[in-house]
C-alpha cells in the first residue's frame, strides 16, 4: 500500500513545523495539520510573547538555515541573575550569577519573539511541506504499515506515522490511549512586555518569591518580557486590574533598577500545571513538545524541551528511512522514546522541585536556599555545569541538530 505522506504532524505551533522542516530537508514527505488559519499567522504583530532560546536550540535553528533570518530580531542573553526576595525588598544578598564571558558562544541564549519565529517557520515550509491550515485531526486508525487520519473537514489522509504536536490537551495522545500524570500548581503565569527607561544590558533576572517566581527577560531595545507567577487567586485579581493598577502592583516586585515602566502590549494569563505523558509512542503515533510534557515555566525550558524532542525524533526517523526501515514501526519509535523520555522527565521534575523549594517563606529554608545559591555561584566548576544544563548542552547523547550539524 502507498501512503500520501511519510509523516503527518498534528499541530502547527512551533515544534510541529520545526520537525516538518527537519524531515523534509532530509527527503521525507511531510504534512502539517494546523488549526490556526494562515491569515491569522501572516497578520501577527507585536504582542510581547517571547521565548528564551537555549544555545542548543539556536544551533538547531542554524542547522535548519533559519537563524540568519532571525538573528536581527533577537536579543542575546549576556548574563543571568537569580535570587530570592520579597515584594518591595529587592533581591537577597546571595544570588546565582551566570555570565556569557565564561562561554565560547558569547551569549547564554537568545530572546526571540513568537511572531518572528512563527513567521519564519511558516515561510520556510512553503514549497517543502504540505501545510493544511484551519484544520485539526479528529481521529486516526493505525494499520500494519501506516495510519489513516481523519481531518476536521471529513477528509481522510494516510501516512506512515502520525506525530502529536498538539499541546497539553493532545487529542492525538488521548485517542491513542496514552494517559497523563501531573498536578496543578495553583499558580497562574501573568505575561506582559514592559518598556523601561534604562537599558537592560542583556541581563535576564529571575526573582523567587513565596507566591511564585518573577522572570524579567531582555528584548531588543529598552524592553523586557515579564513572566510573573502568582497564586491562582492573586493572579485573577491582578489580571482584572486596568493597566495602571497592574503596573502599580508589579513595580514593588519588579524594582527600580530599570527606571520607569510602561506596558508595551497586551497581557496574557496561563494556568500552570505539570503534565507528563506516561509514554511517548503508540502504534503509528509519537508525541513531541507539550503533547509529551507540559512543564512549569520557572526556567523557561518549555520550548527548548520541545526542540530537543524535534532534534532526537528527526535523527531517529531520518536514520531509519536511510536504512530502509519502517519509520512508523514500534522498534523505531522506541528508540526515540528511550532517548527523550528520561531526560524530559528529569528536567520537568527538576523545575517542579525548584518551584516547590522556593515556594515557602520559612526563615530557615530561606537561609539555606540563599547559601546554596551563593555556593553554586562561587564555585566555577559547579556554576559552569549549571550553565551547560540551562544551555541544553548536557543532553547525552547530543542530537546532531542540537550541535548545529545537518542530519
Amino acid at each position: 500500500m502507498t501512503y500520501e505522506f511519510d509523516v503527518l504532524i498534528a499541530g502547527g505551533g512551533l515544534n510541529g513545523p520545526t520537525l516538518a522542516l527537519a524531515l523534509a530537508g532530509a527527503g521525507l514527505s511531510v504534512a502539517v495539520v494546523d488549526p490556526r488559519a494562515a491569515t491569522v499567522r501572516s497578520g501577527e504583530g507585536f504582542d510581547g510573547r517571547a521565548y528564551a532560546l537555549a544555545l542548543a536550540s539556536v544551533r538547531l535553528l542554524k542547522a535548519l538555515n533559519l537563524w540568519d533570518g532571525l538573528a536581527g530580531d533577537s536579543q542575546p542573553i549576556r548574563q543571568v541573575k537569580a535570587a530570592q526576595g520579597q515584594p518591595g525588598e529587592g533581591a537577597a544578598p546571595f544570588f546565582l550569577h551566570f555570565d556569557a564571558a565564561e562561554t565560547e558562544d558569547g551569549a547564554l541564549g537568545q530572546m526571540l519573539e513568537d511572531r518572528f519565529l512563527s513567521r519564519a517557520l511558516m515561510d520556510a515550509m512553503a514549497g517543502k511541506v504540505t501545510h493544511l491550515p484551519g484544520l485539526s485531526v479528529t481521529g486516526h486508525q493505525p494499520g500494519p504499515a501506516g495510519v489513516s487520519v481523519t481531518l476536521s473537514d471529513g477528509r481522510q489522509v494516510t501516512a506512515r506515522l502520525l506525530v502529536g504536536a498538539d499541546g497539553r490537551g493532545s487529542g492525538v495522545a488521548r485517542r491513542a490511549g496514552i494517559r497523563r500524570q501531573g498536578w496543578d500548581y495553583g499558580q497562574t503565569a501573568l505575561v506582559a512586555a514592559i518598556d523601561h527607561d534604562l537599558p537592560h544590558h542583556g541581563i535576564a533576572h529571575q526573582l523567587f518569591m513565596a507566591t511564585g517566581p518573577l522572570a524579567i527577560l531582555p528584548l531588543p531595545g529598552d524592553r523586557s518580557s515579564v513572566v510573573w507567577s502568582e497564586t491562582r487567586a492573586n493572579a485573577a485579581a491582578i489580571a482584572a486590574l486596568d493597566d495602571a493598577d497592574f503596573l502599580s502592583v508589579l513595580r514593588p516586585r519588579f524594582g527600580d533598577f530599570l527606571g520607569g515602566l510602561r506596558l508595551a502590549g497586551p497581557r496574557f494569563s496561563y494556568p500552570l500545571s505539570l503534565s507528563l505523558a506516561e509514554r511517548y509512542a503508540a502504534p503509528r503515533v509519537v508525541l513531541i513538545g507539550d503533547a509529551a510534557h507540559g512543564v512549569h515555566p520557572v526556567a523557561g525550558q518549555g520550548l527548548n524541551l520541545g526542540l530537543r524532542d524535534v532534534a532526537a525524533l528527526a535523527e531517529v526517523l531520518v536514520g531509519a528511512a536511510r536504512r530502509g526501515e519502517d519509520i512508523g514501526s514500534d522498534l523505531v519509535l522506541e528508540r526515540y522514546q528511550g532517548w527523550r523520555r528520561h531526560d524530559a522527565t528529569v528536567l520537568a521534575l527538576g523545575m517542579d522541585g525548584v518551584n516547590r523549594l522556593f515556594g515557602t517563606d520559612n526563615a530557615l529554608v530561606s537561609g539555606l536556599r540563599g547559601l546554596g545559591m551563593g555556593i553554586v555561584s562561587a564555585l566555577p566548576g559547579l556554576r559552569r555545569g549549571f550553565m551547560r544544563q540551562a544551555a541544553g548542552l548536557s543532553v547525552d547523547p547530543m542530537p546532531r541538530l542540537l550541535q548545529g550539524r545537518a542530519l
